[in-house]
């Protein structure tokens, strides 16, 4: 007689069962092995943080290299993820501050870097998301740097100038746009709030479905959601996070214009991350305005083999036109060929800032 389908089933299910149960008690043991390290921290007075970047990076990336399959490469990343960020959770739980309310693409970006055993700590602005961090209230601060469609995020680019927090880490977000309700229809709605940004990226199809409504800024997006979840006449442009957390109902979905849009986050702190053995050093530079200031102030990239992957200008304020640069590198600042480049580049630029130095994220 043939097996019915439920009896075909049931050895595997046993099996992933039995799996699950040494997965389960493996995990506590890797819990314990981190409690302990805590413990020898205290034994030893080692004023250290929580978070070791680089040796998070390290684990992620060699057990990536080590997986073959059929589970993904960014599965391990996801999974490993959650599991560290458990296991940090154990000995303390992170303060992480991001561009508020709850449900913003900063916050999303928040918990893809840090995992979900957090504290997330809305803000109302990027300044006070620094502000947080520098006087200890946060352990680290999310902010967005640059998104593929509307470039730089000035403000962000601003307070890396002034501010003595480093970067510690980055993560890259795909921004899937979706025009949210109440009801989810827009029968009386009479205006569509979003950031000025999340606006400029979905003006094309706005003016297409809906060029007679009004279009207002609002401070975030997870703002606007807010705003749309007190209010049936708002319709917001927000993420499908802030959707659920407002409890809002999605009018349509994936309303960019640009279906590779994509933004990039920096985690920014009081630490600085050892090398890694795959990372990237942000700085930021100005020069003398002279003919052919640049080609000379990039010359030392190239004559030490060092890789840029980022070069920004925004003006210096001095009425002057004069230019600070912020560069992306290739590695860290204390790898050869990176510490070598930096050396000949101090001897010639007007102002030097090294924003840090930290695990590089493809």
């Amino acid at each position: 007689m043939a097996k019915t389908l439920l009896e075909s089933l049931r050895p595997w299910r046993d099996q992933i069962d039995s799996i699950d149960q040494q997965i389960l008690q493996l995990l506590n043991q890797r819990a314990q092995a981190a409690l302990e390290i805590g413990k020898l921290k205290e034994q030893y007075n080692a004023n250290d943080s929580i978070l070791k970047p680089e040796r998070e990076a390290q684990i992620v990336t060699h057990l990536q290299n080590m997986n073959g399959g059929p589970i993904t490469d960014d599965s391990v990343k996801a999974v490993w993820g959650e599991v560290i960020s458990a296991c940090r959770g154990l000995e303390r739980q992170m303060r992480v501050a991001f561009l508020g309310p709850q449900g913003s693409f900063s916050e999303q970006a928040a918990l893809n870097r840090f995992g979900h055993f957090v504290e997330t700590v809305p803000c109302a602005s990027f300044d006070e998301v620094f502000r947080l961090v520098e006087v200890g209230e946060a352990d680290v601060g999310v902010v967005p740097v640059e998104n593929s469609t509307e470039g730089a995020v000035n403000r962000t680019l601003d307070l890396l100038l002034s501010s003595p927090l480093k970067v510690l880490g980055e993560s890259s977000l795909a921004i899937h746009h979706c025009l949210m309700t109440q009801s989810g229809s827009m029968g009386g709605v009479t205006r569509i709030m979003a950031h000025p940004q999340a606006l400029a990226q979905c003006q094309h199809w706005l003016s297409l479905h809906y060029p007679h409504i009004a279009q207002d800024a609002a401070s975030s997006n997870a703002e606007a959601a807010r705003l749309a979840a007190q209010d049936s006449t708002i319709a917001a442009i927000a993420g499908q996070h802030a959707a659920d957390y407002w409890k809002l109902a999605v009018v349509q979905a994936n309303i960019q214009d640009d279906t590779q849009n994509r933004t990039r986050f920096l985690a920014v702190g009081n630490i600085e991350p050892l090398p890694s053995g795959k990372d990237k050093t942000s700085l930021i530079l100005a020069v003398p305005n002279r003919i052919g200031v640049v080609h000379e102030m990039l010359a030392p990239f190239a004559a030490h083999q060092v890789s840029m992957t980022r070069l920004e200008s925004r003006p210096a304020r001095t009425g002057q036109w004069e230019y600070y640069f912020y560069l992306d590198l290739l590695g860290h600042k204390d790898d050869v060929a990176v510490r070598s480049a930096l050396e000949e580049l101090k001897q010639q630029v007007a102002f030097l800032k090294i924003l840090g130095s930290y695990p590089h994220q493809a």
